[in-house]
């Protein structure tokens, strides 16, 4: 989904946190259960890498967001008790930023929204079609890397963010075994073979070796005081990435997300010339090459 940003699918009303990482959260909500489940299937066709958390009763949901920070909104206007107008201005006391975008038969309501400052409003039944319109053009952008506290970046320059500010290894060297690891995806790569990529011109001796693990050791540090150490997967000779433990536009756009198949301009990893067969690919994936 092409979201308005600065920069995977939940079944349940539980919020799912991978090694820190928080992802967009959708809330919708609709009194009649066929209409919620029709409108939930559609926002998790159309955002197939966010959360989406289903309501009936608009005190269960003010009581998700309470404790959740929640980003968007879809909300039904006629429903009993409180309807859908009053509950968008509830949400917007507990979050004035929230995307509120209304789903609804009746086009009457339409002025009212503009006048609480809604994002959308889309007209029953909806389609993927107008929830991916609505979301790419939301009236808060939603700034992804701020609101993850540990994600990856590699389309551009590589970059890792803790918190929003990107994290400050030891070295350029164990920067660089992070993002090869990153690369690679979860496969695991030998010390040899770590070696002749952050060294191509060097022979792989007992120096080269010891030089190479000294490089994994800062590189460990780094995430270690950082609180994500846990992403690193080591066993005798062998090193990768816990891919399940991480955020990264690299590994969003394969799983088929639309915001950062967006976010794709030809570069990746762009520092490093080892890098230029997974741009190649991605350039081919994504059309441009």
């Amino acid at each position: 989904m092409a979201y308005a940003v600065n920069a995977f699918e939940s079944n349940d009303n539980n919020t799912k946190r991978k090694g820190g990482c928080i992802r967009i959260k959708i809330l919708a909500i609709d009194d009649e259960e066929f209409a919620l489940e029709s409108l939930t299937e559609v926002i998790r066709e159309a955002c197939p890498s966010d959360e989406v958390f289903s309501f009936k009763e608009p005190s269960k949901l003010l009581a998700f967001a309470k404790e959740n920070d929640c980003h968007i909104a879809f909300l039904d206007v006629e429903m009993w008790g409180m309807n859908g107008l009053e509950l968008a201005l509830e949400l917007k006391k507990i979050n004035p930023q929230i995307n509120i975008i209304f789903a609804t038969a009746y086009v009457q309501y339409k002025n009212d929204a503009m006048d609480l400052r809604a994002s959308g409003y889309v007209m029953k039944p909806v389609t993927k079609e107008a929830v991916e319109r609505e979301i790419e053009n939301l009236r808060h952008p939603i700034d992804v890397k701020a609101s993850i506290r540990f994600y990856v970046q590699t389309f551009g320059n590589f970059e890792v963010f803790i918190n929003g500010a990107p994290l400050k290894f030891i070295s350029e060297k164990s920067k660089e075994l992070f993002a090869f690891l990153i690369d690679r995806r979860g496969a695991a790569v030998t010390t040899a073979e770590i070696a002749s990529v952050l060294w191509e011109d060097k022979t792989y001796d007992r120096q080269l070796k010891n030089k190479t693990q000294t490089e994994m050791s800062k590189m460990m540090k780094a995430l270690r005081d950082n609180g994500v150490g846990d992403v690193i997967i080591k066993s005798w000779n062998q090193t990768s990435v816990d891919c399940e433990k991480i955020s990264c536009d690299y590994y969003n756009l394969l799983r088929g997300d639309v915001n950062a198949l967006n976010a794709f301009y030809g570069e990746y990893m762009a520092s490093y010339s080892w890098a230029e067969l997974t741009t190649a690919a991605l350039m081919q994936k994504t059309g441009m090459g």
